[in-house]
């Protein structure tokens, strides 16, 4: 089969597109033809080992020392069931499937063997009302934001800013949360703004133009997605009881979600999001109903996977970038 394989840590320029050995799958797991995968910001951090560094060498561990060992990246995929293992239940051949496989990874192959339930990702049906370009795009983001908005309780009449909306993320934290009857300020770069107000945000701020900690303004939530805000700034554009989250969360995060909690009303909560079928459900239902959209900035074939990464590295990125692995039918 055709895949993009990994050999290297760093640039994305070591990506090769090469025939590979077509996965074998064991009991309890499914074989998916893949027809479409994404690139995230995750994935290009996976692939450059931008991490803590106790984290960067637990997964040099996982991945290999000195170099990742013939790895196929790619965290969320769509696509079709063609062979089923020994013990599986919930899934037959022929079925349309979407999700995210964690830190397994092979969305950029032709074909990928996941386990039919996995701690490390969520693989559920794709109903026919969804694309295979936008099913693949849903799952870490789309996850993301709603559990972000669900941690920080937001509801009709919060003020809610978020920092960094114009992801795969942001995207749909905006949404969704103006579904949840709150007043969204999003903050990005000035190529974002029309499609964050597209979206529904009732403020779009250009962050070369107007730091967001220098504003009169307070807010319910602060989100930050990119995670490089200066927290005690934000924390002064916080109401009382007012709650700050970071969606990529660094040791520092976490440290500081610890001493806030023993001062004052304002809170930091640090919280990874789970993958889960309940989570993914709930999105599918937004999307059905129209209240959410899968905002797909570009796609490209699986042979441009490392021009992809370069998009996305470039941090012009709106929305959410998709790889075609196959031509939807």
């Amino acid at each position: 089969m055709k895949a993009v394989v990994w050999n290297h840590y760093g640039s994305a320029d070591q990506l090769t597109y090469k025939e590979v050995e077509k996965p074998t799958i064991k009991d309890k797991e499914i074989l998916v033809r893949v027809h479409a995968s994404t690139v995230t910001a995750g994935d290009c951090e996976i692939r450059t080992l931008k991490f803590p560094f106790l984290l960067k060498w637990m997964l040099r561990l996982y991945f290999g020392f000195l170099r990742p060992k013939d790895v196929i990246l790619g965290q969320e995929l769509s696509g079709e069931v063609v062979e089923i293992g020994q013990g599986v239940t919930k899934f037959k051949v022929g079925d349309q499937v979407f999700g995210s496989s964690g830190l397994r990874l092979g969305g950029y192959g032709e074909y990928v063997a996941i386990p039919e339930k996995t701690q490390m990702g969520i693989i559920t049906h794709k109903p026919e009302f969804i694309s295979y370009e936008e099913a693949a795009a849903m799952p870490v983001g789309g996850m993301e934001a709603l559990h972000l908005l669900k941690v920080s309780q937001v509801a009709a009449g919060s003020r809610i800013l978020i920092n960094g909306a114009g992801g795969s993320i942001g995207t749909a934290a905006i949404q969704i949360a103006k579904h949840y009857g709150a007043q969204v300020t999003a903050v990005d770069s000035d190529e974002k703004l029309d499609m964050m107000r597209n979206l529904g945000a009732d403020v779009a701020l250009d962050y070369n133009i107007t730091e967001f900690t220098t504003l009169e303004e307070s807010y319910d939530v602060i989100i930050d997605i990119v995670g490089r805000s200066e927290i005690f700034k934000s924390f002064s554009r916080l109401n009382d009881e007012g709650i700050f989250l970071v969606a990529n969360p660094r040791f520092r995060h976490k440290l500081l979600s610890r001493v806030t909690k023993l001062f004052g009303s304002k809170k930091m909560i640090v919280d990874i999001a789970s993958h889960t079928e309940e989570g993914l459900n709930e999105l599918l239902r937004l999307y059905g109903d129209g209240l959410l959209k899968i905002e797909i900035d570009k796609i490209f074939p699986l042979k441009d996977v490392a021009k992809a990464h370069h998009y996305v590295e470039s941090e012009l990125k709106k929305g959410n970038v998709v790889i075609v692995v196959k031509e939807s039918i």
